[in-house]
């Protein structure tokens, strides 16, 4: 066996007589497998997961086994047929066999019972009966064909658990059995794989070497795994020229970089005794913290770019237990002890990976500190005993899985996601490419309700103390669009963006939050600043109106309301932080609506300012302190300069912003 030697199975197979419950747990989830007749598909009909989604609610629908032309939505029972649906219901039982081979196996090495053998050995017999004969096929944007399945990631994946199946039962199966899986179905899958793995940095190309190089370990084929760990574009590439400075992966979704660094550990989890493992450069490492640096006050995930509703939870145990094992780098420690918040310990990876110590009680430092990094691009603003955090997104563009928000924001108040970022759904739903994933549906500007072009934000002042934090950061779309090393498509409007530069200063200030926009608009397009707020509007704006999108995402809004905006006006809404008050300053629009949360099945509120002149300054601020709270917010705009003056009781700020190309930190003057 490649993945555990004599030594460490013989140690899993003494603590598992304390894991009673996880061979319980085991046996359960591949219930289906395991009581049901072997399905498997005799030709490639398989086609996308996500697929397997409800058009109208955005939310998976229900897959069963005995069920492959009628699949079920959870919200309203309304039953789907035909394509897209019965090829995606195919792709998720190839995972289910899949999985079923992995985890069967490793059932088989536990308890020595037959039924687990002879399951494995049945599934993984019968897909190298029909493997080389199904032809390819696919279509999914991004990614090249598949046979078993539609898409060379999907073909990865399932290979990567019919190898490590193999594997736990590889000595079990006479010389014959042996040679058919592993020339009919791995080598054939592995061939397969390299043809496909396209040249260019992505997860998707981690997760195939990392496939390829499983298999070639457990086939003992060298040129598999030199192919997968040293060719152009394999593993150690990706690790050498895919993570931005700091250690984040360049796609800059939090799902994403872990879902890389699943790839990666997975090889790693069946090379580390061999040569070819990257174990020992810093990359790893890095990958591993990065993320605990971004927490917010719940723990979970920020919920950027394509992140699916519920993929921002700190789940990765798989990860983290492997990791403490092997560094004992006690930020793993930390990671494992926020997973265990809402679970147990008592789980297969602990079994498989844990240490046999208890986890030391450390505490995250990370979560109450500041973060700043301008090649990771994401700068919090904390106050942790407030439970609240600003995330300002000023990452370079990071292809297919990115948003076009450039300089978006995220709030947290008292625990709770008060300006949220929606993430996405599946993404064969109509809403993700036509919703989620648009700039008119973040926290940031658009142009002619159109997608912002990819840029490399530039920070040009950030300044933090024990009284406030201070970001200034541009987004200047009159520079090239930047190369990129990965496909993509172009869904964004170049030509409405021509010229524009947004600058957006922030500054936290005790209780108060204080936000500018500056927008270079040469060609006086409509410019709107976006804020939506999961939450009610307790002052409605004057006017009920029509018109706000022609078309676009925000063409379904409900509930549109609009005034003018001359100065400051004041607002009010209801969250699950408490009420929120904030004040708009500036020139132009204002517009309030609704339009859909995730998932789809409430709806948030949306504030938009509009301008359409040639320059464009828009200011809010946020008001947390509830019992003093600001009484008054004036302001007053010279040609290069901004200066508000908020009044508590007793109290009162005077704040003086540079509006010039270059700002320094704000002049802030403080009298009682």
């Amino acid at each position: 066996m490649k993945q555990f030697t004599e030594q460490e199975m013989a140690r899993i197979r003494q603590r598992a007589s304390g894991y009673a419950d996880i061979i319980e747990s085991l046996q359960q989830d591949n219930d289906t497998v395991l009581s049901c007749p072997l399905l498997v598909p005799q030709t490639g009909i398989a086609t996308w997961n996500h697929y397997y989604y409800c058009p109208q609610h955005a939310v998976r629908l229900e897959w069963r086994y005995d069920s492959p032309t009628a699949h079920r939505c959870p919200i309203d029972g309304h039953l789907f047929h035909g394509e897209p649906y019965d090829g995606a219901w195919w792709r998720w039982l190839n995972g289910l066999n899949a999985k079923a081979c992995q985890e069967l196996g490793l059932l088989w090495q536990l308890t020595g019972e037959a039924r687990y053998l002879d399951k494995v050995k049945a599934i993984l017999l019968t897909y190298a009966r029909y493997y080389p004969d199904y032809q390819e096929h696919g279509g999914i944007p991004y990614n090249g064909p598949g046979k078993a399945n539609a898409q060379t990631l999907c073909e990865a994946n399932c290979h990567l658990q019919f190898a490590l199946g193999y594997d736990f039962i590889r000595e079990a199966l006479s010389e014959e059995e042996q040679q058919t899986i592993e020339v009919r179905l791995l080598r054939e899958g592995a061939e397969f794989l390299m043809r496909h793995r396209h040249a260019q940095l992505h997860n998707h190309e981690v997760k195939i070497g990392a496939a390829i190089g499983v298999i070639g370990v457990v086939t003992e084929e060298p040129r598999y795994v030199d192919f997968a760990v040293n060719s152009p574009y394999g593993l150690r590439h990706q690790l050498e020229h895919a993570l931005l400075p700091g250690g984040m992966w360049f796609e800059g979704a939090l799902h994403y970089h872990f879902y890389a660094l699943q790839g990666f550990m997975a090889f790693e989890k069946v090379a580390r005794h061999g040569e070819y493992s990257l174990l020992d450069l810093p990359y790893y490492r890095q990958m591993l913290t990065l993320p605990l640096k971004l927490l917010m006050p719940d723990d979970s995930l920020p919920r950027i770019n394509d992140c699916i509703m519920g993929q921002e939870v700190l789940s990765q145990s798989d990860l983290y237990e492997f990791a403490w094992s092997h560094y004992g780098d006690e930020d793993y420690a930390q990671a494992l002890n926020i997973i265990y918040q809402r679970r147990s310990r008592h789980n297969l990876d602990a079994l498989l990976y844990g240490c046999d110590q208890p986890l030391p009680s450390v505490n995250n430092p990370y979560t109450r500190e500041p973060f700043h990094h301008a090649g990771v691009g994401f700068t919090l603003m904390r106050q942790p005993e407030q439970q609240r955090t600003l995330l300002v997104k000023h990452a370079p563009y990071g292809g297919e899985h990115d948003h076009y928000d450039r300089l978006g924001i995220i709030l947290f108040n008292h625990g709770q996601e008060v300006l949220p970022d929606l993430g996405t759904t599946g993404y064969g739903v109509a809403l993700h490419e036509g919703y989620y994933k648009n700039s008119a549906t973040h926290n940031t500007l658009t142009v002619n309700q159109t997608n912002q072009p990819p840029a490399i934000p530039r920070v040009l002042c950030h300044q933090v103390n024990s009284q406030a934090h201070y970001l200034s950061v541009v987004s200047d779309w009159t520079q090239p669009i930047p190369e990129l090393d990965s496909y993509t498509q172009v869904k964004w409007d170049q030509q409405a963006y021509q010229g524009v530069v947004f600058q957006r200063q922030l500054l936290m200030l005790g209780d108060a939050l204080i936000d500018i926009y500056q927008i270079h608009n040469p060609h006086q397009q409509q410019v709107d600043c976006t804020l939506h707020i999961d939450g009610e509007w307790l002052t409605p704006l004057a006017h009920h109106a029509e018109g706000f999108a022609a078309s676009g995402p925000l063409a379904q809004m409900s509930g549109q309301r609009t005034q003018p905006l001359a100065g400051v006006t004041p607002l009010r809404f209801t969250t699950a932080a408490g009420i929120l008050p904030l004040w708009m300053i500036g020139e132009g629009e204002l517009w309030q609506g609704e339009a859909p949360a995730n998932p789809s099945t409430r709806n948030l509120s949306y504030l938009v300012a509009r301008s359409r002149k040639s320059r464009v300054i828009f200011a809010t601020v946020y008001d947390f302190n509830l019992e003093n709270p600001l009484v008054a917010v004036n302001a007053q705009q010279k040609a290069q300069a901004l200066s508000l003056e908020l009044q508590r009781d007793g109290q009162q700020h005077a704040l003086h912003f540079s509006l010039s190309e270059q700002p320094t930190a704000p002049v802030i003057n403080v009298s009682h």
